[in-house]
């Protein structure tokens, strides 16, 4: 097994036996989308409106629980200095922890998202649209999300610091993610032009995202 493939199934396990990837993600996914009618009322027009803003903001969130940890666990066992001086390149070690935390995060919410898209009157192709914007956007999020976990490697209470710096960087997914469940859902605006700018900010984060958390994890450990 080659090390980036070693270290995505590692990562991948660890997150499933602390409990601390998919469960609570989708735990907390389900708290959030739930409490909303009972805090707006039964008006199904005003939930089927707002429900894409309400299902990315729950995404937003429950894709920051286990990002605190994605490279505090690393530093803390002495995982984290042996990755820095093996022979496999930083950037590809960071890319490869990234995706085992959405396969571990993002992916179980957006399997979950239709069933609970019923809960905010979501009909069948604007579940369908929602899955495919959040297939797309959500690995943004985490990419993102490599840079604020690196900067608060070396930090205790880095989660706090991980939310300030992380979700300012997420607002643009945000906005666009949004903006084409929206147009699928309400219309009459195309949903072609939000989804690729959306797909751009992903492709954008996936490039960039893995180079600025190395650069930030070697300033960090020095």
């Amino acid at each position: 097994m080659t090390p980036l493939a070693a270290i995505l199934v590692r990562d991948i396990r660890i997150a499933v036996r602390v409990g601390g990837g998919a469960l609570i993600g989708v735990l907390f996914f389900l708290v959030v989308v739930t409490l909303t009618p009972f805090a707006l009322g039964p008006d199904l027009a005003l939930l089927k409106r707002i429900g894409p803003a309400i299902l990315w903001l729950a995404a937003l969130l429950a894709s920051l629980l286990a990002l605190d940890r994605l490279f505090a666990a690393d530093h803390e066992d002495g995982s984290l200095d042996l990755i820095l001086t093996g022979r496999a390149q930083l950037e590809l070690v960071v890319a490869a922890k990234g995706l085992a935390h959405w396969l571990t995060t993002g992916l179980p919410l957006i399997i979950c998202a239709p069933l609970i898209g019923l809960l905010l009157n979501l009909d069948g192709p604007a579940e369908a649209a929602l899955v495919l914007t959040f297939l797309v956007g959500t690995p943004a999020l985490t990419f993102i999300g490599l840079i604020g976990a690196a900067l608060a490697v070396t930090l205790r209470r880095g989660g706090l610091l991980l939310a300030v710096l992380v979700l300012p960087l997420t607002v643009p997914v945000l906005i666009f993610g949004v903006a084409a469940a929206n147009a699928a859902v309400l219309g009459p605006l195309p949903f072609g032009t939000p989804f690729t700018i959306l797909c751009a900010l992903t492709l954008a984060s996936l490039v960039l995202g893995p180079f600025a958390a190395a650069a930030a994890l070697r300033q960090e450990m020095e």
